[in-house]
Order: structure tokens, then C-alpha cells, then sequence
């Protein structure tokens, strides 16, 4: 058995067993990937300040995030087609994060439905929603993740439209993969995860197929969801969606000061700072560089979450060092599904508190709230500064 020491160790196994289409789907971003890029190698301009002879006994990871305790303050963010990763992907990693005492997110776009989540786990998860022209299918997404015991919703406001990925667009991302000649080829030399997937009924949108009116298959999945993402978001309708689920609600996808503002006016309980890993606009700031001006706005108004780029429990520190409250994982634990099922989402959960607790001891912190930019060096441009309007 392998010998994982990192997240890159999760990486290299999921690289060898998942079909190219699904390891391209989650490694990479929209246009030149130029954003998508930064948000890594952003985190590794910040350095840190050690600190010795600090009593370093009786430490912990513990924090709460929107009102609930968890065993450290990362959550699983939602990541779509997740069930073509790994067979029944989503309730590997719903299980795994239960275990573990951390919140997982369930995506609109997940394989297995929020119903079929809900019956194999014991606690409530989180649910991402998109922002739809449908909706009576949005209200009725909502409905059903509160029946399946969902307590807090995510909202994704960055995707009114699709950004263009080049690499899903050459490999014919779909799901089930279409059988052609390519597809076939490389599927072949993937027998652990073909063996998986002949395993389950779990092949295709269960949130969406047999809900959505008119989808009833694959074929007309397509050209619904083509058509369903709204251009016509504004504020008002975020609004009328808080109102709605009349719960916990983290708006997901904000990079400016002035959309926090917003924010805190329609009543949001968190927001996460993120550029959809970059896969919307190629070219936006990577999520640490965007922070500290999200945090100088509004840091004392509402909880403040970092979605991008994270790798590493010195990822997540450097993060709420900078002033989140949380931080969101998405590729780091996608690695370790892909790699070795539940496990490895336990593997990736696993390396990421034990980088963060040895870290956070070795900058003299003993708990999450003795955390601040005093243990960080961040150079004098890191934020940039910019020309005025």
C-alpha cells in the first residue's frame, strides 16, 4: 500500500486511475488557466514566522463555522460529478466527512441526488445550489434538500454563464462517458474504476433527471442545462432565494469588496471567497490574493470562507491567518476519491489537519483562535496595487 505523506501523493494514484476525461474535468480552468494557477502558487509567495519555547501541549483544530463545531474549520466544497470520479462519489465523501467531523457540500450537478446522499449518511450535509431560469426546479431543489435534512445552503452566484474549458470541450465531457473510439481506449486502462462503475445504478445527474420538467434522460439533460444557468441574476433574486430556504445561507463566489457589501445587505450567513477554482474568469485575482480586502470590509460583519487553491493544512492556516474563518477544499480531496475511494477522502482530510495542527504549533498557536497575520510574512505587493478607475 502506498505511503501517503501529501496531497500530491493522493494526486499521482487518482492520475493513474481515472479516465483522462474525469482527472481533466477537476485539474483545470477556464481559457489559459492563468487564474487557476495562481490560486496555488499565490499561497507560496506567503511565509511564515516561527516561534519557539511556546508551550505547545494541549492543542487542537477544533473551530465552528456557521454556527456548528467541527473537528477543524474546512469544509468539503461542492464539486459536480463527483459520482463519475468514483463510483458513488459523493456519498464516499459525505461518509468520510461525517466521520471525520468536518461539513461536506452536496453540488446541484452531483451523480448520486441529495435523497440518495441523505439515506446513507447520519448527519446533515450541505447543499450548493445554482442560480436557475427554472423555478419551480429551484424551489423544488430546495424543498428536497430540506426534506433530506439539509440545514445550510450554498448559493454559487459565479456562474451565469459557463466558462469555457478547453480541455473538457476536446475530451466531450458527459456523463456516462459516450462510447467513442478515445474514450474506449483509455477506459480500458482503467479497470478499478470500470469495475466500480458496472458496481452501481449511479451513472448520471440524480438531482436533476426524472426532477427537472422534460429531462428524463441523458440526451435531454444536455440542452437543458445548456439553457438553465441565469444571466439575469442580480441581487433582489439572491435575496428572494435567502428568503426562501429561510436557513443558514454561505454566498459562494465573491472576490470584491463591494459583492461582500451586498452580501451582509440580503441577509447572507457567510460568504466564501472564491473564483470557482478557476474555471469563470480567467484572469481574476487568485481567492488569497482577493481576501484581505474582503476581510477589511466586512471581516467583522459576517463569517468569511476561502475556497481556491488549497493544498495543504499550511494553505488553510496561511487562509485563516489572513482573517477567514473558514477554508474550502475541493481538488485536494477529489485527489484522494479518485485514488482510493472514502479512504482516500480520509487520507486527504487526514494530511491537511496534520499539517495544519504541526504548522500552527511550530508558528506558536495552540488553537485556531490564537491565529492572525502577526505569524505571516506577506510581501509589501502581495495584494497588488492596481491603477485607480
Amino acid at each position: 500500500m502506498a505511503v501517503i505523506t501529501c496531497i500530491n501523493d493522493l494526486k499521482s494514484i487518482y492520475r493513474r486511475r481515472v479516465p483522462k476525461m474525469f482527472f481533466d474535468y477537476a485539474e483545470s480552468g477556464s481559457w489559459t488557466e492563468q487564474t487557476f494557477r495562481d490560486n496555488v502558487t499565490d499561497f507560496e509567495r506567503i511565509r511564515l514566522r516561527q516561534r519557539v519555547a511556546v508551550d505547545m501541549s494541549n492543542r487542537s483544530t477544533a473551530s465552528a463555522m456557521v454556527g456548528q463545531d467541527y473537528a477543524m474549520p474546512v469544509a468539503l466544497a461542492p464539486v459536480g460529478l463527483m459520482g463519475m470520479q468514483s463510483a458513488d462519489g459523493e456519498i464516499k465523501a459525505a461518509r468520510a466527512a461525517e466521520a471525520f467531523g468536518v461539513p461536506f457540500t452536496l453540488s446541484t450537478m452531483s451523480i448520486c441526488s441529495v435523497e440518495d446522499v441523505a439515506a446513507h449518511t447520519t448527519k446533515p450535509f450541505w447543499f450548493q445550489l445554482y442560480t436557475l431560469k427554472d423555478q419551480d426546479f429551484q424551489k423544488n431543489m430546495m424543498d428536497r434538500a430540506k426534506a433530506a435534512g439539509c440545514k445550510t445552503l450554498v448559493i454559487t452566484l459565479d456562474l451565469q454563464l459557463m466558462g469555457q474549458r478547453h480541455k473538457d470541450l476536446k475530451n466531450g465531457l458527459s456523463a456516462p462517458p459516450k462510447p467513442n473510439l478515445a474514450n474506449i481506449i483509455n477506459l480500458s486502462t482503467k479497470w478499478r474504476w470500470g469495475l466500480g462503475m458496472l458496481g452501481t445504478k449511479r451513472r448520471t445527474f440524480g438531482n436533476v433527471i426524472g426532477h427537472a420538467k422534460g429531462v428524463t434522460d441523458v440526451s435531454t439533460l444536455s440542452s437543458w442545462t445548456n439553457e438553465q444557468f441565469d444571466p439575469s441574476l442580480d441581487w433582489s433574486k439572491v435575496g428572494e432565494m435567502i428568503d426562501y430556504w429561510d436557513g443558514p445561507v454561505i454566498l459562494k463566489g465573491i472576490l470584491d469588496a463591494r459583492d461582500a457589501r451586498e452580501a451582509v445587505k440580503v441577509g447572507a450567513s457567510a460568504i466564501i471567497v472564491s473564483n470557482h477554482g478557476g474555471r469563470q474568469l480567467d484572469g481574476a485575482l487568485s481567492s488569497i490574493r482577493s481576501l484581505s480586502t474582503i476581510v477589511e470590509a466586512v471581516g467583522g460583519d459576517i463569517e468569511i470562507m476561502l475556497d481556491g487553491g488549497i493544498r495543504s493544512g499550511q494553505d488553510v492556516m496561511k487562509a485563516l491567518a489572513m482573517g477567514a474563518t473558514g477554508a474550502m477544499i475541493g481538488r485536494a480531496y477529489v485527489y484522494g476519491l479518485g485514488a482510493m475511494g472514502q479512504a482516500g477522502v480520509t487520507s486527504a482530510l487526514e494530511v491537511i489537519q496534520r499539517e495544519l495542527d504541526m504548522t500552527m504549533a511550530l508558528c506558536g498557536c495552540r488553537n485556531i483562535s490564537d491565529l492572525s497575520r502577526d505569524i505571516l510574512l506577506i510581501p509589501q505587493d502581495f495584494e497588488g496595487v492596481w491603477q485607480d478607475h
